[in-house]
């Protein structure tokens, strides 16, 4: 049997990620998933094979997008892009999906079944590293740039920002005070700001000039 005429593997994988920000892993289920594409279950098991299988694409997907992140961070200095911008964008979609303290919680109840489950923790792992890489490559750029103090440690900063980017959603998750965006945009600028060079102090024009 055919799959059906417009219903992609991506535009099914981009559903899923919705369900499961919406309903957590007990509510995902491959008919859940159907129904926000339209299809029947029976179609998704012909593709996936199950809801794992789903899961593992779903995964495999995250860790592709990743690597493509870093692929575009090495990009940066090219296009003229601020690296310190782009790596708040960048850390930003991180996040991305998790806009609400319960999409958040069901996506981190998500990452708790990847850690306890072998095939899927490999994913996640080729995910968190790949992102550390896009991250250092982020920072080197800025380093490069002047956007960063001479001599920064990038690789130890790159894991900072990474640590702050997981903990300060939960800290929002917890707290509830304004938005994610912002909560994380707030951190990221906190752990960057001792790095970032000196400003020129503005000139005391009524100071007496030195003769």
């Amino acid at each position: 049997m055919g799959r059906p005429r417009g219903i992609e593997d991506e535009q099914i994988l981009r559903a899923t990620a919705r369900v499961m920000g919406r309903v957590g892993p007990a509510g995902l289920t491959l008919a859940a998933v159907a129904r926000e594409v339209g299809l029947v279950p029976g179609t998704l098991v012909q593709r996936f094979g199950s809801k794992r299988g789903l899961l593992l694409a779903l995964a495999d997907r995250s860790a592709k997008e990743a690597g493509e992140a870093g692929e575009a961070a090495g990009r940066v200095r090219g296009a003229g892009t601020s690296a310190l911008e782009a790596l708040a964008a960048l850390t930003a979609g991180h996040l991305a999906g998790m806009d609400t303290p319960e999409s958040f919680a069901h996506h981190l109840a998500f990452l708790c079944t990847d850690l306890t489950d072998p095939q899927l923790y490999e994913r996640a792992l080729a995910v968190h590293r790949a992102q550390r890489r896009a991250i250092e490559a982020l920072l080197a750029r800025a380093a490069e740039a002047g956007e960063l103090r001479a001599g920064a440690d990038v690789a130890a900063l790159a894991g900072t920002v990474q640590a702050v980017t997981a903990g300060a959603g939960l800290t929002w998750a917890v707290e509830r005070q304004g938005s994610l965006a912002q909560r994380l945009r707030q951190e990221l600028d906190a752990v960057l700001l001792p790095h970032l060079p000196p400003r020129n102090p503005p000139r005391d024009h009524h100071a007496p000039e030195d003769r």
